[in-house]
């Protein structure tokens, strides 16, 4: 079943006169997982952002349920960002320091009003819980924190909301090697249980192809292949992805 279609959409920033985003077009099924990848600058970031409305686009449609999202009001879009979260790619820049764990998570609740007043507690450990940390950290700082407990946090805090469709963008680049795995074997438990969709976003074809069912390739902001990831990294078709994958370890 389709649960996002993305159609003709654009974004150009103005003050450098840079198409981020040059009519792209996609659809993403319930409950896979669609890797997003293309060198650093391609567009990826912005699609991903432009998708939740973090930013606007400059023309096209987002359809969620046959319903675009372009078209909403910025009331509804709100309550529709629940079911729609993203994981950011660095750990240190997406948690504000002042705060403690807890109240990172239970900032959500205040946003989304989904968890009662009596339930935060209990709600914000059992989500812990769910990415291998657990009680003890309600009280810590982001400061105390690894890179990659951070990074559950992250996941944990896009969790809040009980989404359907999580973006992961670039969740696992900052993380050294060994704390990238064990991220990216949270994310598939996750994916599994909760029978989440993602849209994984990332530079690193052995990433996607660990990963994912169906890769899109970006290039300049235009989207330029698409297809399962075996059959399209067996036989890609167009140039500048036999580069990317001539660069990967794949």
């Amino acid at each position: 079943m389709e649960l996002l279609k993305i159609d003709n959409l654009h974004k150009t920033f103005k003050k450098h006169n840079a198409r981020a985003v040059d009519g792209v077009s996609f659809s993403i099924f319930k409950g896979e997982i669609l890797g997003l990848v293309g060198e650093s600058g391609c567009g990826k970031s912005t699609l991903a952002k432009l998708m939740l409305r973090l930013i606007e686009s400059d023309k096209g449609s987002i359809f969620y349920k046959d319903r675009d999202l372009l078209m909403i009001s910025n009331n509804d879009m709100r309550k529709t960002r629940k079911d729609l979260q993203i994981i950011f790619q660095d750990p240190y820049a997406s948690l504000d320091p002042r705060m403690k764990i807890g109240m990172v998570i239970e900032e959500v609740y205040d946003i989304h009003e989904n968890v009662s007043e009596n339930n935060r507690k209990s709600k914000t450990i059992e989500l812990l819980e769910t990415v291998g940390l657990g009680e003890t950290y309600l009280n810590r700082l982001p400061s105390e924190l690894s890179g990659g407990e951070r990074q559950r946090v992250g996941i944990a805090r896009a969790l809040a909301t009980d989404p359907e469709f999580i973006i992961c963008d670039e969740p696992v680049s900052s993380l050294d090697i060994s704390v990238q795995a064990q991220i990216l074997n949270l994310l598939i438990e996750l994916q599994r249980r909760k029978n989440l969709t993602y849209l994984f976003v990332s530079h690193d074809l052995g990433v996607i192809g660990s990963l994912c069912d169906r890769v899109i390739v970006m290039q300049s902001g235009k989207l330029v292949e698409t297809g399962r990831c075996e059959e399209l990294f067996k036989n890609p078709k167009y140039e500048y992805t036999k580069t990317l994958l001539k660069s990967s370890l794949l």
